[in-house]
């Protein structure tokens, strides 16, 4: 089994050096389960024959035309990067890597932000059902998690894209703006996004939808700090996202 973890970047040299240690010290750790590697290989390229059935893992940063020095940290870390000439957006970044899963022909696609946002110890929740069979796309959610302090702002923008995601493609979900997801072998093959923004959040349930793909959510604790909150989607932009998509409503 192959796994691909894509992290969308744009100007993170702050933090991506850490949030790639952290990364590599969690997906490092003996596993338990079929399901991460024990040893770190070149390029990241993990394998473990814990549970019988070999396993590789790879990180892959999109650098999304960052003007820091986010790819030659990302390098240094002897991690493979993908550059954008221009910043394409987070829809664009998310492109790039799940057609590099797919192109790579990887089992699973794991995504998650690269701001220090997410733990990387919720990987393994969140491929499991996909290990399982019995999912296709998994979201890791914010609202299924005691653990998680969501900011009174963002529970309300969230709430609203939920209801928004919902009348646009009739799926339910508690969090429909979380970038912490895993996308199995057949998601990668049916899924093509359009959208270059962060738009695409909600046009990913679209495509669920539009090919009958099993989704699953699975709570995950979440990390806010005066970066990420910094770094992240701002309120102003969230406005902008959800007029998208009340516009799309009445087209």
């Amino acid at each position: 089994m192959k796994i691909c973890i894509i992290l969308p970047a744009f100007n993170e040299a702050p933090v991506i050096g850490k949030v790639l240690d952290d990364l590599k010290k969690e997906i490092k750790k003996p596993a338990r389960q079929p399901a991460f590697a024990e040893h770190l290989l070149a390029g990241n390229a993990l394998h473990s024959n814990a549970g019988g059935e070999k396993i590789n893992a790879q990180i892959v940063v999109i650098d999304d035309g960052s003007s820091d020095k986010t790819g030659e940290i990302v390098q240094n870390k002897r991690t493979k990067v993908l550059r954008h000439v221009l910043n394409r957006g987070l829809g664009g970044a998310l492109g790039t890597g799940l057609v590099y899963a797919k192109r790579k022909s990887f089992d699973i696609a794991v995504t998650l932000d690269s701001d220090g946002q997410h733990d990387p110890k919720d990987i393994k929740k969140v491929i499991k059902p996909i290990i399982d069979k019995k999912a296709d796309v998994v979201i890791g959610t914010r609202w299924k998690s005691n653990k998680s302090q969501i900011p009174w702002d963002r529970k309300i923008i969230t709430i609203c894209s939920n209801i928004l995601t919902f009348f646009l493609f009739g799926i339910p979900t508690t969090d429909s703006q979380s970038g912490f997801r895993a996308f199995s072998k057949k998601a990668l093959e049916k899924i093509t996004i359009k959208t270059q923004g962060m738009e695409v959040s909600s046009e990913l349930f679209g495509e669920i939808e539009r090919n009958k793909l099993r989704l699953v959510e699975v709570p995950i604790r979440v990390i806010y700090t005066s970066y990420s909150r910094r770094k992240g989607q701002s309120n102003l932009n969230s406005i902008q996202i959800l007029l998208k998509l009340i516009l799309r409503i009445f087209r």
